[in-house]
């Protein structure tokens, strides 16, 4: 299941309102976020979609995928598998407590740049 999509805006007071008001009828919400850095909306099923200024700073790209999975075997295994597969590193397997107390992630570039997640917010069970 994909966790949360970003993507890189170029006014993001202007995406914020326009998202508010598009998403409302569906019944996504703001959930989070950070002036001028980004957003995030609340699109049902634990799942968000991001905005960010196109000019954040990595680990972020113009295109940001994250995929929930079960476990950190599995995480693990997925990073070591982009690499094998041409992946570049953006973030090696670790917790990221900046993000939320449990969160465990990595990141990888594909091969047209894009970063790509790989993370699980749960306590460990492994």
């Amino acid at each position: 299941m994909i966790d949360h999509i970003t993507v890189a805006v170029s006014d993001l007071q202007k995406s914020k309102l326009f998202y508010e008001r598009a998403f409302g009828p569906l019944g996504y919400r703001l959930s989070f976020g950070k002036q001028g850095v980004f957003w995030a909306f609340d699109v049902g099923s634990g799942s968000l979609f991001e905005i960010q200024h196109s000019d954040s700073k990595p680990p972020l790209t113009r295109v940001h995928v994250a995929f929930r999975v079960n476990g950190r075997a599995a995480l693990d295994a997925f990073y070591r598998a982009a690499l094998d597969a041409g992946g570049a590193d953006n973030g090696v397997p670790g917790p990221r407590p900046e993000y939320a107390e449990n969160y465990y992630a990595c990141f990888v570039l594909d091969p047209d740049g894009y970063n790509i997640e790989a993370m699980l917010n749960e306590p460990v069970t492994e």
